[in-house]
């Protein structure tokens, strides 16, 4: 089962952007965006351009040409103002080995403004005018790179833009207006339109950074526990993708440990359905577990109020003792307390459709003495599977875990030998009731998945394969 999730108009080209630090570390995390993706950003892309090409301001035009059949005619066209802008034709598309490229065609933009001459030295007219340009064509090239600390950054590095042609509608005026237009004003008015285009196409790429940095390459999942997102390895371009290598690892906070294990190398399959398809590898789910395990997390006080009230079995001497005589003539009548931890980090692996977990532990038993202190009646070697339902739920992975098997030796015991196979019943009930609701808990808060600002993930799909887990989603952007 997989819950569909919430997650920024710019994650799809923050994707485009993740660039390494580190070059010699494999991904626990993948992301491959597809032409359906890149296409979703070009929507997004161009309606940002537009806004930006708005603010194109075009200078007063003035000068003084001699104009049939008038002789010498003194003009100017002054408080153009854009009035419409459309980006009609446009592809974003993959330059393999190198980043993307964006085209523009068939352009157009409509201006209003005002017009005067003087002529025959006396003759003063003016009116307005009504300005179409055509044809205008924006060719750019966008580079990914990363910045100083790991967060993405695009720029246009080359850009080519050419302005159709131009005609004009004068309010008022006699129609050797036009002749004068033709002659002189229109090239100089394409010009001054063209010199201003390339440089707001590079700003509004730009202008991108800013909603780049929001990207989580440091990721809070609780007291415990971070997640690094920082690139790996160089976006790897192809005709059909963009594929990216995070690191994908778990850190205690503040305590930046490797563990000691290495992410192998794994790839995606070529799944074009979606937008985007993140793999998050059984080396992440790994570290996780490292860093639970080195700061305690696993190890879990049971005490006989986290039993339900209905249950027979309760956790003091007398329960115990129908069982192992000795607690009960040693230790009549007391409550008793466990103490579950593991003694090695649990591992985790993925195989097609099935997550397993197999954790090594002890469990301790004590009694609690009259003045609170613990006395210590026995130590069991605990070996336990467990499975684990994951499923996406907002911008995070989530889950749940159910029982497979468990068993249990003696390790110690300090009121002599029993036989442990009595004690199973009791303690697949503490661990279904006790145990693993605590783990599920902690699960269903999630662990975040690589964002950017404000994001959903629709359509999403999750699927367990050999090594990793394999999320395919759609992405709408808010805000």
């Amino acid at each position: 089962m997989v819950t569909l999730g919430r997650m920024s108009p710019w994650w799809l080209l923050t994707l485009l952007t993740l660039v390494p630090f580190t070059l010699s570390t494999n991904a626990g995390v993948k992301l491959k965006l597809t032409q359906k993706g890149l296409e979703y950003a070009r929507l997004i892309g161009m309606t940002k351009l537009q806004q930006k090409l708005k603010a194109i301001k075009v200078p007063d035009l003035s000068g003084t040409e001699k104009v049939a059949p008038i002789g010498k005619v003194k003009y100017s066209l002054t408080g153009m103002q854009i009035t419409n802008l459309g980006l009609p034709k446009s592809q974003l598309g993959m330059v393999p080995g190198t980043g993307l490229s964006l085209s523009i065609g068939n352009a157009f933009i409509s201006l209003h403004g005002n017009w005067k001459v003087r002529y025959l030295h006396f003759i003063k007219d003016h009116g307005s005018f009504d300005l179409s340009v055509t044809g205008l064509t924006i060719a750019t090239s966008i580079a990914l790179k990363s910045d100083e600390t790991g967060r993405p950054a695009v720029n246009s590095v080359s850009c080519a833009s050419s302005v159709g042609s131009a005609s004009i509608k004068f309010h008022g005026g006699a129609s050797w207006l036009y002749n004068l237009f033709s002659a002189y004003i229109d090239k100089a008015l394409r010009a001054a339109l063209q010199k201003q285009i390339c440089p707001l196409v590079s700003d509004a790429i730009s202008d991108m950074n800013p909603h780049l940095k929001t990207l989580n390459v440091l990721a809070h999942v609780d007291k415990y526990a971070e997640i690094e997102y920082s690139m790996v390895a160089s976006p790897a371009v192809s005709k059909a993708f963009v594929d990216f290598s995070l690191k994908g690892e778990f850190y205690n906070i503040g305590q930046h440990k490797e563990p000691p294990f290495s992410a192998p190398v794994f790839g995606l399959p070529p799944q074009i359905n979606n937008m985007l398809y993140i793999g998050v590898s059984a080396f992440t789910a790994n570290s996780a577990a490292f860093v639970y395990n080195n700061a305690g997390a696993f190890n879990l006080f049971i005490t006989d109020d986290m039993i339900p009230p209905s249950s027979p079995i309760r956790l003091n001497t007398r329960t115990f003792g129908a069982f192992i005589p000795q607690i009960a003539k040693q230790y009549p009548a007391m409550m008793m307390k466990l103490l579950v931890k593991t003694t090695k980090q649990p591992n985790i692996s993925f195989q097609l459709n099935n997550v397993t977990l197999q954790a090594t532990g002890t469990v301790t038993a004590y009694a609690i003495l009259p003045n609170t202190t613990l006395a210590p009646l026995f130590i069991l070697n605990m070996e336990a599977s467990v499975s684990a339902h994951i499923y996406v739920t907002g911008l995070k992975l989530a889950g749940s875990v159910t029982l497979n098997r468990m068993d249990m030796a003696l390790g110690a015991s300090y009121v002599g030998p029993f036989q442990v196979k009595s004690l199973d019943n009791i303690f697949l009930m503490v661990l279904k009731v006790a145990v693993l609701p605590k783990i599920n808990a902690h699960l269903q808060q999630g662990y975040p998945l690589p964002t950017i600002g404000k994001m959903n993930l629709v359509n999403t799909q999750l699927q367990v394969l050999k090594d990793y887990m394999l999320i395919g989603t759609d992405v709408q952007f808010r805000g």
